[in-house]
């Protein structure tokens, strides 16, 4: 049932139980759910020259937004973990994709929650107006991030680079309409993560703004039509839901309104602990995690995904001397002089692992064994021992990377610069950027780098498909099933044992024994008294 929907079946039950006329009922369906109408404040009248002067109104009501905000890995971009006491978040984290955060600012804080954040040698801007409201609030659909503007706006004419351009965005008048977040304010940044539509997740893209019913049925306006906030409930701007220490068995049940600590986005919170009307499905509901039958494919949408990053061919120039860009038969980007080649993939398939929820990263101080490959960058912790691990689906992220070949760590991939020609995408110079990225971040370089071949795992949770497309039993109850990779434990119809075959056989020999036998007395006896 859609929220639309729900709403005004709540006010028909509302002005039912208060003997409103049906006209009161009309009235209040058309009441904005807001208690304010911004159009109305004369703080957000503007003109705004700046976002920084957006927010700086936006707190004369909104007191405490800015320092809640603060206070999230949103702003922070740093997590400590609590069990392994490793220090994550996108400040630490080396990751498949573009490799690490230092260095490449203000590129990479395009996508902060805030405003002017240059530097990851230090810590995020502590004024309350860097905060950015209108990333996560605006309706409008028409603020854009500069790419390379350390979370600032477009203030400019841009020029896109492709024959197009982009308009500076009418802060005034998206000021004036803020609202609740929805998909596009979220998905501006999580559907574009590693450089582009549905590059980094496999599961996050814009498809989902519009998904139809068969792609994912909470998104859906034909299902549930929800937002992002729907399921990653908020309390005081953070938002529950993390790949960095996931909920990956809920045993809480379905969550009560007024009684939750907002941690949870799971599927059990609303589903419930048998969320199925079989009591052999719930059974799996322990060990099997829902996404790993609901989810059949990711990439389903129509854009494909990353699956493939090689960085070690990054550098080679045309003919004419100046950068490549070939893209493969669908479209798809297949190689760029500045990032190297790719692979994509469509209607993917995901890969099966046993998981409770923990990761633990390499992280570039580590220590890699290379004679080992391909580097785990965030392996996963679990077992089938283990009481709190499910088997969960994830899209398998693999590629190359440079690294120290002496020193045995990642090394810091500098490409973007601004200001000077250090960066790969500048130079396409590996040594003199990795130089450059080595000494940013303060990080040990013997001067010699090679390229180590990575994986990295991406949970997938989101295209949940409609009940009937679900996985059938068969999907996995096979001896090449998807399950196949999980050799620890023993699956029906996947797994053969001599002694399980063997007991097997033998009861139904004697089942057959004793039914042959018990058939031959039966006759024996009818025999018998007709002689008699």
């Amino acid at each position: 049932m859609n929220r639309a929907l729900t709403r005004r079946i709540l006010w028909g039950l509302v002005a039912a139980m208060l003997g409103l006329a049906s006209s009161t009922t009309t009235a209040l369906e058309r009441t904005s759910p807001s208690t304010a109408d911004h159009e109305r404040f004369k703080a957000l009248q503007g003109p705004f020259a700046s976002g920084p002067e957006v927010t700086e109104a936006c707190l004369k009501c909104h007191t405490e937004a800015a320092d809640q905000l603060q206070a999230t890995t949103h702003w922070t971009w740093e997590y400590l973990h609590p069990e392994t006491r490793q220090l994550l978040g996108k400040r630490h984290v080396v990751n498949s994709f573009c490799g690490s955060v230092a260095s490449n600012e203000p590129f990479c804080t395009s996508c902060h929650t805030g405003y002017g954040w240059n530097d990851m040698r230090e810590a995020p801007p502590v004024a309350g107006n860097r905060v950015d409201c209108l990333v996560c609030h605006d309706t409008t659909g028409d603020y854009w991030k500069s790419p390379t503007g350390a979370g600032h706006p477009v203030y400019d004419m841009l020029d896109l680079g492709d024959s197009s351009s982009r308009r500076p965005s009418d802060l005034a008048q998206i000021a004036r309409n803020i609202g609740p977040t929805n998909k596009q304010n979220c998905g501006s940044c999580h559907f574009y993560g590693g450089g582009g539509d549905g590059v980094k997740h496999g599961d996050l893209d814009s498809s989902l703004i519009d998904s139809s019913f068969s792609l994912d049925v909470h998104m859906s306006p034909e299902g549930a039509d929800f937002a992002c906030a729907d399921c990653h409930t908020t309390s005081a701007h953070s938002v529950s839901g993390s790949r960095y220490l996931a909920k990956a068995r809920d045993t809480q049940g379905i969550d009560v309104p007024g009684h939750t600590d907002f941690t949870r986005a799971s599927c059990e919170s609303c589903h419930g602990v048998e969320p199925h009307g079989s009591a052999k499905l719930n059974d799996h509901v322990d060990q099997v995690a829902c996404q790993s039958c609901h989810i059949p494919e990711f990439a389903r949408g129509g854009v494909a995904t990353k699956t493939w990053w090689d960085w070690s061919t990054a550098g080679r120039l045309g003919e004419d001397g100046k950068p490549l860009t070939i893209r493969d038969d669908d479209g798809n980007l297949e190689y760029l002089s500045t990032k190297g080649s790719f692979r994509h993939g469509e209607n993917v398939a995901p890969e099966y692992r046993w998981f409770d929820g923990q990761v633990r990263y390499t992280l570039r101080s580590d220590t890699l064994d290379d004679s080992r490959q391909p580097i785990e960058i965030n392996k996963l912790q679990g077992s089938h021992d283990d009481p709190d691990s499910r088997i969960w689906p994830f899209k398998i992220m693999q590629g190359k990377q440079p690294y120290d070949p002496i020193n045995q760590h990642l090394l810091v991939n500098h490409v973007y610069s601004a200001d000077n020609d250090t960066a790969l995408w500048t130079n396409f110079d590996w040594a003199k950027a990795l130089k450059a990225g080595t000494e940013y971040a303060d990080q040990p370089y013997s001067g010699e780098f090679a390229f180590v071949e990575t994986l990295m795992h991406w949970p997938i949770t989101h295209m949940v498909a409609p009940a009937e497309d679900a996985l059938r039993c068969s999907a996995c109850h096979a001896r090449e099933g998807r399950l196949a990779a999980l050799t620890d434990f023993y699956l029906p119809a996947r797994d053969r044992s001599i002694w399980l075959d063997r007991a097997g056989w033998s009861a139904a020999l004697l089942v057959l024994a004793g039914s042959l036998a018990h058939a031959g007395g039966r006759i024996l006896t009818r025999r018998r008294r007709k002689r008699s």
